[in-house]
């Protein structure tokens, strides 16, 4: 399989979309789902258009946190001139061990509107960054995709990058089709009861494979351009927890069989107890203590037994 473009033959994703008027029609359409909210795992159903909130606590204006090159990304993203990160507030998930609980778990940041969001990304062009990277976006779709109609009629020509924690609806991702470039979600659990407890999210592990395997069909595996950039495709993130909770070797089976053996995956050995852990270690007993060298090892030997060669 062919995993590196032409410099000369990428254009993002999206850009066919912008010419044609499509892009504009699926701001409205995911605007029209603010009216029910389905747009991630939690399913809220809630009229969002009118102020009330759900499981997200946003309503119809995206909170951003921060933006800016960003160099602690995966290398094909943060390239020599980083990654232009926009970290959304506010989360769809409730990790009890968040390292970002400052930004996910609060309300620090501006509500923007989609004409503001759009006068960032053209920044984060201008500052010479190689892409869009959209951090904990699976709540702000609509607000994106509104926001991207007006940076690509701007001429706006990066590559986006839909940064999630993996609890993503169909129907979301129905609306992102031809429009993302490249898809990092995590893949966090197995288990569902694992899930509920450490991350307070029902269903995490169907709703998580599914996302993934629709991000995949969209976008294939991850290509490159020369100089090693990112450019399309799905790059899969998974922390290694202590102790077997996120149930690595069933995540790296799935991926090998059910995705691709040539995925690009990023398995992640930072893990340090945060946030509630941190604080309540005695509700959290199997988490309270950071992954051994030794845990760590297993995980990278598990995926290369099964095939997948392509570890960040």
């Amino acid at each position: 399989m062919r995993m590196s473009i032409d410099q000369q033959e990428f254009q993002p994703a999206y850009m066919e979309l912008a010419r044609t008027g499509g892009l504009r029609q699926r701001a409205e359409a995911a605007y029209e789902q603010l009216r029910h909210c389905e747009l991630c795992g939690w399913k809220c159903g809630i009229d969002r258009l009118t102020g009330k909130k759900g499981v997200c606590r946003t309503g119809i204006q995206a909170l951003v946190s921060s933006y800016g090159p960003h160099f602690g990304e995966e290398n094909p993203l943060r390239g020599w001139r980083g990654s232009g990160t926009i970290f959304f507030a506010r989360c769809n998930m409730r990790c009890q061990y968040c390292q970002n609980y400052d930004i996910s778990q609060s309300d620090a940041g501006d509500p923007l509107d989609p004409a503001d969001l759009a006068a960032i990304m053209l920044e984060l062009e201008r500052l010479g960054c190689h892409n869009i990277n959209l951090v904990s976006p699976s709540h702000v779709v609509p607000q994106f995709l509104a926001a991207l109609t007006i940076a690509a009629a701007a001429g706006l020509s990066l590559p986006i990058v839909f940064n999630t924690g993996g609890y993503d609806s169909q129907e979301a991702l129905r609306l992102l089709d031809g429009v993302i470039d490249i898809y990092m979600p995590d893949m966090k659990y197995a288990s569902q009861q694992i899930a509920r407890h450490y991350s307070k999210i029902p269903h995490y592990p169907q709703t998580n494979q599914a996302a993934v395997k629709e991000m995949h069909r969209q976008v294939g595996d991850l290509q490159l351009a020369q100089g090693g950039l990112a450019q399309r495709g799905l790059l899969i993130r998974h922390l290694v927890l202590p102790n077997g909770l996120a149930g690595t070797a069933q995540i790296l089976a799935f991926i090998a069989a059910e995705i691709s053996l040539d995925t690009y995956l990023n398995l992640m050995d930072q893990y340090r107890p945060a946030y509630n852990v941190r604080t309540y270690r005695h509700k959290f007993p199997r988490l309270a203590r950071p992954i051994t060298a030794e845990e760590f090892q297993n995980a990278v030997q598990t995926a290369r037994a099964l095939g997948l060669h392509r570890l960040d």
